[in-house]
């Protein structure tokens, strides 16, 4: 192993149990890790905040009872145990390599593909698990992770926070949404949740595939997402007549696939801007669906999903290909970062609490910076004049 100084110890946010953010804890005398064969040791300059690190910490992932307090164990037994540092979208320097890696990677800036893969196949992910749920994650001032997932992205127009709101919990989920419904260009395509991190991955995906996104969100960030690629914002606090709010933006036509990140009892009004016209369509209605913001239990008259031969495609992780595709469309320029603001790492219990109370200002990302590297990667991002209090 071929390393610079590094302290015994480090910062960290530790989450010592399923619950409220007061299970977060901020210690100062976490060990720091050592890389091991294959793997880098990353201080982290920035790392995206992503709501499924909110549902983690509160257990609201049940695959069984709708009542259990849990987080996924798609592998079988749990991963999440207890003390756990989260954190999956990061972005940091190589400090150190282990075993097996070249020196040469010291010095580099990276971003993670944030998965806990299962095997080494590139274009299948059946488990899906991640840094900061089955293994620490990068809400710390260092981390080690697998070289081959630690993506060099030099970029330098590119802040190390701005890169972290492109990270790939937001960004490859977007596109294994897309790949999954087989989105092709000039397809019209139904984005929910559009303002959330998810949301703006897909408009710009869509836009770079040659589709056209639709996005519903409050009117407020119509501008905003308009700007990202959207071709029309539906205004989602009004629901009445959806079908023909849709018709009115698409020229009568169809929606080809919606891309929901809200489920609930709106995932019925979705199915019908796809289904209005099967005469006029080239492919079959397809729904990707991998978020429940509006709902986790819906009713659903399963005759409307057979005799339309509506698709439906539960998605949760994407693959390494999609990994490299990303990486690819990050360094060439044709994703942009879509940054809210940014939070000290101290401060993560405000951050959370500003996330769930967000209000219709919001857009974009939350980026959590080490205290150590604030000044540097933080606080031109920061609220009120650099200042997250």
């Amino acid at each position: 192993m071929s390393r610079i100084a590094i302290p015994e110890t480090m910062k960290a946010m530790v989450l010592t149990g399923h619950g409220d953010v007061d299970k977060l804890e901020y210690r100062e005398d976490v060990p720091t890790p050592e890389p091991g064969p294959g793997q880098v040791l990353v201080k982290v300059t920035a790392t995206a905040k992503n709501n499924t690190d909110r549902k983690a910490r509160e257990g609201l992932y049940p695959t069984k009872e709708k009542g259990d307090v849990t987080s996924f164990a798609m592998g079988g037994e749990p991963t999440l145990t207890f003390p756990r540092i989260q954190g999956a979208d990061i972005v940091g320097q190589v400090v150190a390599v282990g075993e097996g890696v070249d020196d040469a990677r010291i010095g580099e800036r990276g971003l993670l593909d944030f998965n806990l893969y299962a095997d080494e196949r590139r274009d299948i992910n059946l488990t899906p698990d991640y840094y900061g749920h089955g293994a620490d994650g990068g809400f710390a001032e260092y981390v080690a992770l697998p070289s081959d997932q630690f993506h060099h992205v030099p970029k330098p127009d590119l802040a190390d926070a701005e890169l972290a709101s492109m990270g790939m919990c937001s960004y490859q989920t977007a596109y294994h949404m897309m790949t999954s419904a087989r989105i092709k260009a000039g397809e019209r395509v139904l984005v929910t949740g559009a303002s959330g991190g998810v949301g703006t991955a897909l408009i710009q995906l869509c836009r770079i595939v040659g589709a056209t996104p639709y996005a519903l969100s409050q009117q407020s960030k119509a501008d905003a997402l308009k700007a990202l690629g959207a071709e029309a914002v539906l205004d989602r606090s009004d629901m009445e007549r959806f079908e023909e709010r849709v018709k009115a933006v698409t020229g009568g036509a169809p929606i080809d696939a919606v891309m929901d990140l809200a489920g609930g009892e709106m995932t019925d009004r979705f199915i019908d801007t796809m289904i209005f016209d099967m005469n006029s369509r080239n492919d079959y209605p397809r729904l990707s669906i991998a978020g429940a913001s509006a709902g986790n239990l819906s009713e659903i008259m399963w005759t409307r999903i057979y005799l339309y031969q509506v698709q439906i495609f539960g998605v949760s992780h994407g693959t390494r290909e999609e990994a490299d595709q990303l990486v690819e469309w990050i360094r060439g320029g044709q994703l942009k970062p879509v940054l809210h603001a940014a939070f000290r790492l101290s401060d993560l219990h405000e951050a959370e609490r500003y996330f769930v109370n967000r209000g219709s200002g919001y857009l974009g990302k939350i980026v959590i910076v080490p205290d150590s590297e604030w000044a540097v990667h933080g606080q031109m991002f920061g609220l009120n004049n650099g200042k997250t209090k």
